[in-house]
């Protein structure tokens, strides 16, 4: 049976790393698909600030994603990786409730951090984290929660930057022996941290590759040598669309016409043709024909 974690573990034979991009809304996964990309990501932080116009500070909740994961799976079948923060409650069975409803979504894998409720973002001074305890009680009941086996775990620890590498690894080590299927060291800052990772856990290995972080921007090649198999790009076209919303902003406002923005812009058609927008019309005037005769 085909199923969206099932195209996911598939997709990460396919590619060595596996490029997964973020996308903030469904049209950026149409077009992620339509450049070749074999999984997309929906990012805490971009239902923040893309969705809300809020901070990534523990403030967005399990609707507000749930919004985007369906909007998204509706239009696209990319398998997409899912942030679901630290699982949306203080209980294992707030985790449970939202495991279920992540999957029932249509996304393929979610992953759970160990921060606080009150959590940062993962390159941001000030993080805090709870027991090794509690973080692999929060996976058992994500665990526990899937139904369908393919649909994946990912566990996010964030003890680097706190508590040091050693804490990592035997976070890391804690983590998969609680059930989870992949793992996510956030804010590593050199490619020998992510060699000893994927060593020691024999798991799936995610780098995070966002810009302006403690992670440098290290290359497909780079992260191939140190065994990473999922490389991250959480929000590079959000922060280029933003950019290019705020020149166009600017430009309207100082001279009054957006002339000199043209060469900038997607098309008319180009945006109807990522949209398959021709079809939908011909359909409707296949329906009026019919009504006519």
């Amino acid at each position: 049976m085909d199923t969206p974690g099932r195209r996911f573990r598939e997709a990460l034979k396919q590619e060595k790393p596996l490029q997964v991009v973020g996308a903030v809304c469904a049209y950026h996964a149409l077009m992620a698909k339509r450049v070749g990309y074999r999984a997309a990501y929906l990012s805490g932080g971009g239902v923040a600030a893309g969705s809300l116009g809020m901070p990534d500070l523990g403030i967005s909740n399990l609707d507000d994603v749930l919004a985007d994961i369906r909007r998204i799976t509706d239009v696209c079948d990319l398998p997409l990786l899912v942030d679901a923060d630290t699982g949306f409650g203080a209980s294992a069975f707030n985790v449970a409730r939202t495991t279920r409803a992540i999957a029932k979504a249509g996304a393929a894998a979610m992953h759970l951090e160990d921060q606080v409720g009150a959590k940062r973002c993962g390159h941001r001074p000030g993080k805090e984290l709870v027991s090794r305890q509690e973080m692999c009680d929060r996976i058992k009941a994500a665990v526990d929660a899937r139904g369908d086996e393919s649909f994946a775990i990912m566990a996010r620890t964030d003890a680097l930057a706190g508590e040091g590498l050693e804490s990592a690894l035997e976070r890391s080590g804690a983590y998969v022996d609680a059930g989870a299927d992949m793992l996510f060291p956030e804010a590593i800052t050199d490619l020998a941290m992510y060699r000893r990772l994927a060593e020691a856990v024999k798991v799936p290995v995610l780098a995070n590759i966002t810009e302006f972080g403690a992670t440098p921007l290290f290359t497909l090649e780079e992260l191939r040598s140190a065994g990473v198999a999922i490389a991250l790009y959480p929000l590079s076209a959000f922060r280029a669309m933003n950019q290019a919303a705020l020149a166009v902003y600017e430009t309207l406002r100082k001279t009054g016409t957006q002339k000199s923005m043209l060469p900038q812009m997607q098309t008319r058609e180009e945006l109807y043709d990522f949209l398959g927008y021709h079809s939908y019309e011909q359909k409707l005037d296949e329906l009026f024909s019919r009504n006519r005769s």
